[in-house]
């Protein structure tokens, strides 16, 4: 049989839904080596064997703890760390960031000549990219190498529940600063701190037009996504009137990418509020009474956003909505319906405490106990499959491993719409799907694939090697694997077949 016949096998089989086994209950300590790998394999990007060793040696709970109260843990390798380091996004702050690009984009603009004016405005954009990709590869690392693997989980939880585009406008100097200040630290902290981080973030407020909203040209697009998609969620019954009335509280909400405050009334200057690039302009809000969602809002200028989004959050509507993504994203994509409750009751009690909510799915018997029903997204895939390759050997190089997700249809920052991406399993699917799978197999299998050569003029390489066929993969691996994957890998001619048929296999792409 060929390779090219073996893959099409691999691929029918995962298209056609190959159930992986049922994963194992969780004794409390210790764990065997088959349950600790479905477990981690659910709880992380991916098992490796060092995130096997660890939730070995510290048991379940006691792990599951760690992941969810982080705290001031030891985060990322030193090297790994020091990529991120030398970072523009993270050696400037976003003021100054944003501020010296908006800078490049008029000097480009207003430059005389086409042809120097053309070479600029190329200038800019390029320098624009590169910080997005930035962004991009920064969540990548953490993905990879972070020992807070539902943290940085989470993170891309939320990006994707309060998504942004970043092709609009200047979001490409925004992205990383919104990932890190308004959602990566909120990440596992209370919903409603992490609403109102995400609501005053410059790059939630130019990407939905709320710099268009002012009091006599009300602009309802964020109001709109504010309920439907980040909170109530669209069944939740509340009516036009109400997304009118939210678009009135958020009218003067807005950014100032300038260094001067805008001028006003004296009686108006006190409720004038500006940090860093969020501000509240009063010259602009309505300031006449406003009823949501049954219930009056006083008139007191920002104040009412923040009354507003106090009870958005506490809604439990909201508690449904959220609880039945975390679900979704975490499990099934048809939630059981006792332990969806059973999260609302914890996400209402806790006042929308994200980690504490988790603790409820965490703990429950059908998260260690149901069957692996969850297809992996591009991301995830992509992330698992180097993981397991090369476990805590750090790349040099993500580069690759964007190309991959772009290509599979996922690439970070890049849903247009705002409603993220589908958490769906089959929304990922398709044959086509499934062909690219393949072929990002067969890249990572083979070789280093770029991962370990950078980029530039004086790129460096370092030799590596994925490795596969270790002890993880003969003490546990191999008991999740059916009949189909074993007689493939056994009639694979090489190393690096083995590799991609075991990293397509229809068992590698669940979790």
């Amino acid at each position: 049989m060929t390779m090219r016949t073996l893959a099409s096998v691999l691929l029918a089989a995962a298209l056609a839904g190959c159930a992986a086994p049922l994963v194992p209950g969780v004794p409390a300590t210790p764990l065997s080596s088959t349950d600790a790998y479905a477990l981690a394999n659910r709880i992380t990007w991916g098992a490796t064997p060092a995130s096997l060793e660890r939730l070995q040696a510290m048991g379940m709970s006691a792990y599951v703890a760690a992941q969810l109260h982080p705290g001031n843990a030891a985060g990322l390798p030193s090297e790994v760390q020091a990529q991120i380091d030398v970072m523009t996004i993270v050696q400037q702050p976003l003021v100054k960031l944003v501020q010296e690009m908006e800078q490049q984009r008029k000097d480009a603009d207003a430059n005389g000549s086409d042809d120097l004016k053309k070479a600029a405005q190329r200038a800019y954009q390029t320098e624009m990219n590169r910080l997005a990709r930035e962004a991009a590869s920064r969540h990548l690392l953490r993905a990879l190498y972070s020992p807070h693997q539902v943290q940085e989980e989470m993170t891309w939880f939320w990006l994707n529940h309060f998504s942004v585009h970043q092709a609009k406008s200047n979001l490409r100097a925004m992205v990383g600063d919104y990932e890190d200040s308004a959602i990566r630290v909120h990440a596992l902290g209370k919903f409603r701190d992490l609403l109102g981080a995400v609501v005053q973030h410059p790059a939630m407020l130019r990407y939905l037009d709320n710099e268009q909203n002012a009091a006599g040209r009300i602009n309802e697009n964020f109001a709109r996504e504010l309920m439907e998609l980040h909170t109530l969620g669209v069944d939740a019954g509340y009516t036009q009137h109400d997304v009118q009335e939210l678009a009135r509280v958020l009218t003067g909400v807005g950014v100032n990418l300038g260094t001067a405050n805008p001028a006003m009334r004296k009686e108006l200057q006190g409720f004038y509020v500006r940090r860093g690039l969020f501000e509240f302009n009063p010259v602009r809000h309505d300031f006449s009474a406003k009823e949501l969602l049954g219930q009056p809002i006083r008139s007191r200028g920002l104040g009412e956003l923040e009354e507003a989004l106090d009870r958005l959050a506490r809604s439990p509507a909201t508690a449904r909505f959220i609880c039945k993504k975390l679900l979704t994203f975490w499990l099934t994509d048809d939630p059981p319906l006792a332990l969806l409750q059973a999260m609302e009751q914890t996400f209402e009690s806790s006042d929308g405490d994200i980690a504490k909510t988790l603790e409820v799915l965490f703990a429950a018997p059908e998260f260690s106990k149901t069957e692996q029903q969850k297809f992996k997204d591009p991301l995830r895939f992509v992330v698992s499959a180097v993981r397991l390759a090369y476990d805590e050997k750090p790349v040099l190089n993500v580069g690759p491993m964007l190309n991959w997700i772009n290509r599979m249809g996922e690439p970070l920052y890049g849903r247009a719409t705002p409603d993220g991406y589908s958490l769906q399993s089959a929304a990922w699917a398709s044959p086509g799907q499934l062909t690219t799978r393949f072929e990002v197999a067969k890249a990572i299998g083979s070789g280093s694939a770029g991962l370990f050569r950078t980029e530039g003029p004086q790129a460096q390489e370092r030799a590596a090697f994925p490795q596969l066929a270790n002890a993880l993969y003969y003490q546990s691996i191999i008991k999740t694997l059916g009949p189909a994957t074993l007689n493939a890998l056994e009639q694979a001619a090489s190393p690096q077949e083995w590799n991609a048929f075991l990293l397509s296999s229809p068992e590698m792409m669940r979790r």
